[in-house]
């Protein structure tokens, strides 16, 4: 199962932790791990590499951690992400929990 912590300690402030693999397929046939993984990059780029906001990552397999602080706008793109995943944790049951933290 892919476990996603959303973290909003104030309105400019922000993270995510997604870990994990869904088990909806195999390795390189999971559709669920890559939406998973492709939302969860795009949206660390976007805060990074668009609006520019300095922010901390760690990466491994099956982990990303992502954080930052100072930007309301970068906190609603990951406010977005979180819907995004909502959305996909509702059309694929089981593979996806969702928490958060505010």
């Amino acid at each position: 199962m892919i476990r996603a912590a959303f973290r909003y300690p104030a309105a400019d402030a922000a993270g995510f932790t997604v870990k994990g693999h869904s088990g909806f397929a195999e390795n390189g046939a999971d559709i669920v791990c890559a939406a998973v993984s492709s939302a969860a990059y795009m949206a660390a780029n976007t805060v990074t590499e668009i609006l520019g906001v300095a922010a901390q990552a760690k990466v491994k397999d099956g982990y990303l951690d992502f954080r930052f602080s100072g930007s309301k706008a970068a906190a609603d793109i990951v406010r977005g992400l979180e819907l995004h995943l909502t959305e996909l944790r509702d059309q694929y049951p089981g593979f996806i929990q969702i928490t958060t933290e505010v």
